[in-house]
């Protein structure tokens, strides 16, 4: 049992939503019903604990021992004036430790047996703690748990609590309504991993002998941890880097639960399960609706709530060559859409969004291909109108938009070589800035000396110049065709680049639209990737803020390629989206903390890929250190030919997005200047 201080409290209003944004100014007493169980059948004499998690150690409001058929029925028993408890930052979550499970007869209290179930601060009154609510609480509250204590930033629990009931209900103990939607039941291996992780968690406590145990818990070792103790702490550390040990956990599955024959079926407690080793055993769920088609990117509001500008309408026969542009989605933390179905959020005479999606913190600011700028509240309603913007040009082809720490605004007009300025995020006092040496300016950001970073995409080239400044330009190298960029902790500027610089550089005229520069792209990219010979190309940057670069001429590789999207973690590892790889990677920062001996920036710490993960440009890391994955593409042919095949000529976007739970360390949102740890 961890230690923490005794308090028996009411602390939850019966109104509140699960996530807690809206609550109502009554408290009501907290009662939960329950049972917990291994392998279907009841733990009796198992320790039940209700804990309220916060920015501080857990407080315990309730605790009792399970009986024979492993039931228990907890009650708060005071209840605490809402004066002095702030109830919507609190989570509260179900632990039952020890006990007997009746299924293996003849045994006595097995304190290896530690379950958990993460409820929210609107439980249901009757739930199961079971083997799946532990792996589905494990993944969404990985980077807030440690044993059976849980704290962390209070959006975060809130995210993980709101995402744990998409992949297991807790009422029935067993998947939850999102995992089960066809998007996700079919297409992905995230059952089949969750029910494995499951499974594991029975042999443990039901058929395995201590040998087995000891590999097992060895196994689920955190890189640089202790061994875990009991299941729970197995879980956590499986969680925290599914990619550590997929082939030993496979075959300790396996072992306790072999195939007898290719169309046999396994004695698992819970199917579908793997009978493949996996590449890793993340989570992930795919989202969509609400205008999703054709992600660009990704950004955060500081409610946790996704926003993302759409570069066409879905259901549309859009492509390179003739597209219906899409408007811009806003989705709640746990995947519920809040943006118009089809349309999603328009206005201001914005006609299809590429890269340029901002959040400040009370606007969102999206950017269009055809030369418009939307700008929203956070009920996505235009706070302006398209005659507010002082601008008598005629703008086309604006791509990303960079925001400083202090509020400033500028945007990238990549057709038009220059950039737009807003002081303060003031509308009215917007004004063309011209700057030497912009190629097809695609994405911004400003530093803490407040110089202005911006990529070119139509070069190899990434500038420099103060905000006050535009005359003093530096000129860095990177790769070709130079996409997003990221500030992590320490001022480095991280660079996503399409190619890496053995591939030679396409000729791109001047002033195209942006449509017209990925025609041509597109065409010598998979010229040269398809081959003879097959190769990658990409490219990952890192420039400091004296402009040096550890490895100048990128790093490259499978975990590049045709690199777009870049991030970093509030580790300051670093996430890249691979349009061609259809993948994100997780490379290791100018940190390495965490990680094994040895390992330097850049180096390649995993590559995640779905059957939910299509061609990707963005990858964005939420307050819980969830990764959201943008697909922008789907199918090539759809996408860039002259004349798709019409069965799928609707494919030619990618469709919804994914999230894979906990496994990047949690980010402040709103994304403004560098990276914001917690």
């Amino acid at each position: 049992m961890i230690e923490t201080r005794k308090a028996g409290i009411a602390v939850i209003l019966a109104s509140c939503g699960l996530l807690g944004w809206a609550c109502s100014p009554a408290a009501a007493d907290v009662r939960i019903k329950g049972q917990a169980q291994v392998s279907g059948a009841p733990i009796a004499s198992s320790t039940v604990t209700l804990w309220a998690a916060s920015t501080g150690d857990p407080v315990q409001l309730a605790q009792m021992k399970t009986n024979a058929d492993g039931r228990f029925d907890l009650r708060a028993a005071e209840r605490l004036d809402l004066r002095t408890l702030e109830t919507k930052n609190i989570v509260l979550y179900l632990t039952a430790e020890g006990g007997v499970a009746t299924i293996k007869k003849g045994t006595g209290d097995d304190p290896g047996i530690v379950l958990l179930a993460v409820l929210g601060n609107s439980p249901p009154e009757n739930v199961v703690i079971n083997e799946l609510t532990t792996v589905a609480s494990a993944f969404t509250a990985a980077r807030f748990l440690k044993g059976e204590a849980m704290s962390g930033n209070s959006l975060g629990l809130r995210i993980a609590a709101g995402n744990t009931p998409n992949l297991v209900d807790p009422v029935t103990g067993k998947w939850g309504k999102v995992l089960l939607d066809p998007l996700n039941s079919s297409m992905t291996t995230t059952m089949a991993n969750l029910d494995t992780l499951g499974s594991l968690i029975s042999a443990y406590a039901t058929v395995a002998n201590d040998d087995w145990r000891a590999r097992f818990l060895k196994a689920a070792t955190p890189t640089g941890g202790v061994a875990p103790k009991n299941t729970l702490e197995a879980m956590e550390g499986i969680a925290r880097e599914p990619w550590a040990a997929p082939k030993e956990l496979y075959g300790l599955f396996d072992e306790v639960y072999p195939l007898p024959a290719p169309d046999g079926r396994r004695s698992a407690p819970f199917a579908p399960y793997l009978v493949y080793v996996p590449d890793d055993f993340a989570l992930s769920l795919a989202f969509s609706g609400g205008g999703v088609y054709s992600n660009g990117r990704f950004m955060f509001d500081a409610d946790g709530n996704l926003w993302c500008g759409m570069n066409w309408m879905p259901g549309s026969q859009s492509g390179v060559n003739m597209s219906t542009g899409g408007g811009v989605v806003k989705f709640t933390p746990n995947g519920i859409p809040l943006s118009p179905p089809i349309t999603g959020f328009t206005g201001m005479g914005i006609n299809g969004v590429g890269w340029g999606t901002a959040v400040t913190k009370d606007r969102v600011w999206i950017s269009s291909f055809n030369g418009k700028i939307l700008v929203m509240d956070f009920d996505g309603k235009p706070v302006a109108t398209e005659n507010d913007f002082p601008f008598k040009e005629k703008l086309l082809g604006l791509m990303g938009i960079g925001v400083s720490a202090s509020g400033d605004v500028w945007i990238a007009d990549g057709s038009d070589n220059q950039l737009l300025f807003f002081p303060g995020g003031s509308i009215k006092d917007g004004r063309i800035v011209k700057v030497a040496g912009l190629k097809s300016p695609f994405d911004i950001v400003i530093d803490d000396q407040n110089r202005v970073w911006v990529s070119n995409s139509s070069s190899d080239t990434v500038v420099r110049f103060p905000a006050n400044d535009p005359s003093k330009v530096e000129t860095f190298h990177a790769g070709i065709g130079v996409r997003a960029l990221a500030l992590d902790s320490k001022g480095n500027v991280w660079v996503a680049n399409n190619m890496d610089l053995k591939m030679p550089l396409p000729q791109l005229p001047d002033h195209l639209t942006i449509m017209q520069q990925f025609k041509l792209i597109t065409e010598a990219m998979v010229k040269y990737i398809e081959g003879p010979p097959a190769r990658i190309t990409g490219a990952v940057n890192m420039i400091r803020p004296d402009g040096t670069q550890p490895a100048p001429e990128g790093f490259t590789g499978p975990a590049e390629s045709i690199a777009w999207g870049i991030n970093v973690d509030g580790n300051d590892d670093v996430w890249v989206g691979n349009m061609w790889g259809r993948s994100a990677a997780l490379l290791a920062g100018d940190n390495t903390a965490g990680h094994p001996p040895g390992t330097k920036a850049g180096d390649v710490i995993h590559i995640f890929q779905s059957g939910t993960i299509q061609m990707v440009t963005d990858v964005s890391i939420d307050p819980a250190g969830n990764v959201w994955v943008a697909n922008n593409w789907n199918k090539l042919e759809a996408a860039a030919g002259p004349d798709p095949a019409r069965p799928t000529s609707t494919w030619g976007g990618g469709s919804g997005f994914t999230v894979i739970y906990g496994v990047a360390a949690p980010v402040k949102p709103p994304r403004m200047g560098k990276v914001q740890r917690y």
